[in-house]
């Protein structure tokens, strides 16, 4: 295992399309949402110790859930955590982790993993991982992981290839946004496109010059004074120097803007379980298509449901079809499948913060 090979753990985010079991305190990557007595971060940890040493792995986080982190994961090192004071989405926490990176080790390679998503190819994911950092550490690329797609989902970003290989490695034409139905069919039967799973590969010095072109405010703002990194002033600086970033996904900020982007394409046995459905896709079903997880004392004329109770409920249910039904000691949801899409906007537009 090179010693100059690092894991970011994506973990700030709150995973409302999950509500009411994801939560601004307990957001779903700290849930165990497959009932396998691990949660999502715990899984993705155990894989990233495969690729990296312990203390090469590091949690980007916002500050509110530290102490899940430390909970969840006691084997990481706390000046491992990366606590950030604001919600500016992916480009900045990328950039903070590059800088950090970069004064321990300015021969650092490191990759990018989102702490909730379900890989079940475990083999065949490190297999390609380490390709991927061989690839990164000869070449200056941004480097992601495409998913060969398994059906036209109008949930995931996509990824062009042109046709072209390097060393062969793909090239990416261009990155697509989440299309309709027709349009993501379109993609599928090409056979030029694959999911983007947010995956990413490369260099500090790539990442680095990618900001510099791209979206210099961004490093620009995190360099100000980069003695403080590593350092017990470090999270001062950080809550001055972060908030004043611009707020952009690095899909936006660099994937879409460089011309020195490649993927790989793997099969991994990949879920990103970003919604109730793609959960019910997931876990195995009864005879009717449902996937029923919790104490069911009878179950009647109920068709390709997802129900989700907790431990101290007991449930009747019968005429159910294509629905959610998620209890919670203080939240009851239900709702339509084909409307999922729709939780996300429904839970932002409540206003009792204490089930938020």
């Amino acid at each position: 295992m090179k010693t100059n090979r690092y894991i970011v753990i994506m973990a700030g985010g709150v995973g409302s399309r999950f509500w009411p079991a994801s939560r601004e305190s307990r957001p779903k990557q700290f849930l165990d949402i497959l009932g396998v007595d691990q949660s999502l971060i715990q899984m993705t940890f155990d894989r990233a110790k495969q690729l990296a040493p312990v203390e090469n792995i590091l949690i980007a986080t916002n500050e509110k859930y530290k102490a899940l982190v430390q909970e969840h994961l006691p084997e990481i090192l706390e000046d491992r955590i990366l606590l950030e004071p604001s919600r500016n989405n992916t480009a900045p926490c990328i950039a903070y982790a590059t800088l950090k990176i970069k004064a321990w080790n300015p021969e650092g390679v490191f990759a990018v993993l989102p702490s909730d998503h379900v890989i079940l190819k475990e083999r065949e994911f490190v297999s390609k991982m380490n390709e991927a950092f061989d690839f990164a550490e000869r070449e200056e690329a941004l480097l992601t992981l495409g998913l060969q797609p398994s059906r036209p989902d109008t949930g995931y970003g996509y990824i062009e290839i042109d046709g072209t290989k390097h060393e062969g490695v793909n090239k990416v034409k261009q990155f697509k946004e989440k299309p309709d139905l027709e349009t993501a069919q379109s993609y599928v039967d090409s056979g030029n496109y694959l999911w983007n799973a947010g995956i990413f590969i490369w260099s500090t010095d790539t990442v680095i010059n990618a900001f510099n072109k791209n979206a210099p405010q961004i490093i620009e703002t995190l360099s100000n004074d980069l003695s403080k990194l590593n350092t017990i002033e470090e999270q001062v600086y950080i809550n001055q120097q972060y908030p004043k970033t611009e707020s952009i996904s690095v899909d936006y900020a660099l994937m879409e803007r460089s011309d020195n982007v490649y993927t790989i394409p793997a099969e991994i046995g990949w879920s990103d379980l970003g919604t109730w459905n793609s959960l019910h896709a997931y876990l195995e079903k009864d005879e009717k298509g449902n996937v029923l997880q919790g104490h069911f004392l009878s179950v009647e004329e109920t068709d390709n449901c997802l129900i989700k109770l907790p431990h101290s409920k007991r449930a009747v249910v019968k005429g159910l079809k294509d629905m959610i039904l998620v209890v919670e000691d203080d939240v009851i949801l239900l709702y339509p499948k084909a409307d999922e899409q729709e939780i996300k906007s429904v839970r932002n537009k409540i206003k009792d913060s204490s089930i938020l």
